[in-house]
């Protein structure tokens, strides 16, 4: 039943995932042409987690959807709606979000994935956060996860290097009024979709012999362009929702960034105006891990405490679409 009024929707629980095994630079020197200064000189990346051959994104998400339902103290039957990010489901279908539902239990809760690549996370959160404040649902749970490495080219220097597995999840509900989600923002520019994509296996180019002999099964990136669009967004879209809840970027506490590269990271600290130590960074040890980014981050901050009740939190990520979106946050804590 909706209810009459507006509830207050936040994150109440984080947790994620990440494989045990570590693919570092010196790795891919052995692999294809590239060295650990280059990569750590354009990007800041030095090692990124690699899921093995008996392992998807399922898997992954449902450990870190049991993670985040310990951490609030909630059981599966308490789930109403499970949201799976991701641009690496198991399959076609059945979703990606049914089969996390059967592993960890959530006979209760309806499921399905959103695809908006490194931005899926983001959407995820303001479309959960619509269920909870007209009372549709009462507790959602948005997973961030990916196994970008089975779709990496790894003869393609440009991209392999870049990308890391891992999944990241948050449980959504109604928490006090004047805390949790203040305003969020999306976006998307599908003009520019060319410019990141994984080009077959769709409707489009179905799987056959062609398709695979010309390598379209992995992603293809137009680096620069990509790189461009990412400076130009980033600031914008955590200035766009902090203007939507009348706040300006001095009020803003701690800054969770999508981890894809350093420099564009740092060109939205410049923006924002926000001091380094109040910006977490993890892409030196996980790489870009698209949908799972944030959500892995927004964990690692929370489990290290750094998150404190009343701060302003703001999200941002941009992805493939290409598509940005964003999020600000009065923080509490609500743990075990």
């Amino acid at each position: 039943m909706l209810s009459n009024s507006l509830k207050y929707a936040g994150i109440i629980a984080t947790g994620s995932y990440m494989p045990d095994n570590i693919l570092t630079n010196f790795d891919l020197e052995q692999m294809v042409d590239t060295n650990n200064e280059w990569i750590i000189s354009r990007t800041g990346i030095e090692e990124r987690r690699i899921t093995g051959d008996d392992m998807a994104t399922s898997d992954i998400a449902t450990k870190a959807a049991l993670n985040a339902l310990y951490n609030a103290g909630m059981s599966p039957e308490e789930i109403d709606l499970i949201i799976v990010a991701t641009i690496t489901p198991d399959m076609a279908f059945p979703s990606t979000a049914c089969i996390v539902q059967k592993n960890i239990g959530a006979k209760n809760a309806a499921a399905f994935d959103l695809g908006a690549a490194c931005s899926g996370f983001m959407y995820g959160i303001t479309v959960a956060e619509k269920f909870i404040k007209t009372g549709y649902y009462k507790n959602i749970m948005v997973i961030g996860a990916e196994t970008l490495s089975k779709i990496l080219d790894y003869t393609d220097r440009n991209t392999c290097v870049l990308f890391g597995d891992g999944a990241g999840a948050v449980i959504i509900s109604e928490v006090e009024e004047g805390y949790g989600v203040l305003s969020s923002c999306m976006g998307a520019n599908g003009y520019d979709g060319h410019l990141l994509t994984l080009p077959a296996g769709g409707s489009r180019r179905p799987a056959s012999v062609e398709t695979i002999e010309e390598r379209l099964h992995y992603i293809k990136m137009d680096g620069s362009e990509v790189f461009k669009f990412a400076i130009k967004t980033m600031g914008q879209a955590a200035e766009d929702a902090l203007e939507k809840c009348g706040l300006t970027k001095e009020d803003v506490d701690f800054l969770i960034p999508h981890q894809a590269n350093t420099r564009i990271i740092d060109s939205a600290v410049k923006r924002l105006k926000i001091s380094q130590e109040r910006v977490y960074i993890n892409l030196n040890k996980y790489g870009n891990m698209s949908a799972a980014s944030i959500a892995v981050a927004l964990d690692e901050a929370n489990q290290k405490q750094l998150l404190k009740d009343g701060d302003v939190v703001v999200l941002v990520g941009f992805g493939a679409g290409l598509t940005w979106g964003s999020a600000v946050l009065k923080w509490k804590n609500y743990r075990r």
